[in-house]
């Protein structure tokens, strides 16, 4: 099977070629830093992550670029908020806006990080890239798409009217459209015409405005990702991405702009889908909300990422109580297999694979993945080499286990679960250091029962136990692994 993706544009599969052979160019929304990730933004990281490695599996060399929006109403609001104001956890007294957003922005990196999100090729902000926006926007005037502000409020508008292909992406017609809340409409031909440059105005921070020949003001939001997208992916390129919410307007204005300006833009529109609290909208008025911050305190990094990249990217993904359980009984029964089988085959504190993963793919995990990146096909295919890996150590066949560990630590490697932040596994330093103490508690327990001294022996296994440390008695001899949790 051929690679195969949804577009938004088009609405239906199809299959993807990429413009450049051998090579695929990626541009997926980052976030506005004006605050602390939500779990939208991670599992809309997760999902273009998972899609970056599949890309990267199959063979491609993959350019991703992911920005930073430094500069919006919203950070403007939030820093101006914080003057006088007293610290909180989300607040730091009399914070400029740019130091307000780069904290931000480090904890969104802090959150990627954490839950395994590769670093994008590039990553650029706002901010930095200020004259690639001058240039667009003259482009789109000297083409009659785009005008100064009819006031002197020093914005520039774009005429929506004037591109016959608005609307197409979310194929909606103009007519029926809100006004674009971006700006006031005094100064608009069409209340629906969008910002490209917002004048500066009175009481705003003389730091958060630049020169233009527009007047000194600062960049709209959709205006940004046009900018960057082309500077480092060029005028047309493979996927642009995002969450379902951003097609309108953001990507839509994405879209007309930089379509109207001459550049052919994005191939493939792709979309990922929401996150809902027990069928419902998250909403902090109602307090049905979680943070990738709570969900890290409830679970390990690991588990956190298996429940957010578990959905098909295009479902929604809905949390319950029970959704990080559920997701750490499924993660355990992966891990107790891999500690199991590479206890049984190579002993203990081994682990990886000798030669590339690819020789161990299961067909039907790629069939799934080829197929719009169906995850939760590609996962059932995994628990299912789980399930035949346990048989096969339980009849002996070494060589049908081993079969099945190869191919399990091939899909966990390329889903990123291997990925993820997390205490030392086996392989490393601090799990061999680990290991050799508790040999030798295991050796002390072992030498107890040797002299019946039943007392001592599972006193040293309720040790282990209260550490975090589980024994399990086999016929090759007892066996340890980290409690997962």
């Amino acid at each position: 099977m051929s690679l195969r993706f949804y577009d938004t544009a088009t609405a239906q599969v199809r299959d993807f070629v990429p413009l450049k052979e051998g090579e695929v160019s990626l541009y997926y929304c980052g976030a506005t830093v004006q605050g602390a990730p939500h779990v939208g933004h991670i599992r809309s990281a997760i999902a273009f992550d998972q899609l970056t490695r599949w890309l990267q599996f199959r063979g491609f060399r993959v350019t991703t670029v992911r920005n930073v929006t430094d500069i919006d109403d919203k950070i403007l609001a939030k820093s101006a908020d914080s003057m006088g104001a007293a610290a909180s956890v989300d607040v730091v007294p009399d914070e400029p806006w740019w130091a307000l957003a780069y904290r931000f922005e480090q904890e969104f990196a802090k959150a990627y990080d954490t839950l395994g999100v590769q670093r994008p090729t590039y990553e650029p902000r706002a901010t930095g890239h200020i004259p690639e926006m001058h240039a667009l926007i003259g482009r789109l005037i000297d083409a009659g798409h785009a005008y100064p502000a009819l006031d002197d409020s020093g914005d520039v508008y774009f005429d929506v009217r004037s591109w016959n292909k608005y609307g197409s992406l979310t194929r909606q017609n103009i007519d029926d459209m809100q006004a674009a809340p971006d700006a006031g409409p005094r100064g608009k031909r069409d209340p629906r015409d969008f910002a490209l440059w917002k004048g500066h105005k009175a009481g705003e921070p003389e730091t958060a405005a630049w020169d233009s020949p527009w007047g000194k003001g600062r960049p709209g939001w959709h205006l940004e990702c046009s900018a960057m997208v082309t500077k480092y992916l060029g005028p047309q390129f493979d996927i642009h991405g995002g969450g379902l919410d951003l097609r309108f307007p953001h990507h839509e204005n994405e879209m007309a702009q930089s379509q109207a300006a001459g550049d052919g833009f994005a191939n493939f529109w792709m979309h990922n889908g929401m996150v809902t609290f027990e069928g419902e909208k998250m909403s902090k008025s109602i307090g049905n909300t979680v943070s990738p911050a709570q969900m890290l305190a409830e679970a390990s990094p690991r588990v956190v990422r298996y429940y957010l990249g578990q959905a098909h990217y295009r479902s929604v993904l809905d949390y319950r109580p029970t959704s990080l359980q559920e997701a750490a009984a499924a993660v355990e029964r992966i891990d107790t297999f891999i500690e199991k089988a590479q206890g049984k085959l190579y002993g203990n504190g081994q682990r990886g694979l000798a030669v590339a993963p690819t020789l161990f793919m299961p067909e039907a995990f790629g069939e799934a993945m080829d197929d719009d990146l169906n995850v939760p096909q590609a996962l059932a295919v995994l628990h299912e080499t789980v399930r035949a890996g346990n048989t096969a150590l339980a009849a002996g066949n070494e060589k049908g286990a081993r079969e099945a560990l190869e191919a399990v630590l091939a899909m966990t490697g390329v889903l990123g679960l291997d990925a993820v932040q997390q205490p030392a596994r086996s392989g490393g330093p601090e799990h061999q250091a680990l290991d050799s103490l508790i040999q030798d508690q295991l050796q002390q327990r072992l030498d107890a029962r040797a002299a019946k001294d039943w007392a001592r022996a599972d006193a040293i296994r309720d040790a282990l136990a209260a550490a975090g440390i589980a024994v399990e008695d086999t016929p090759e001899g007892a066996r340890w692994s980290l409690v997962q949790g």
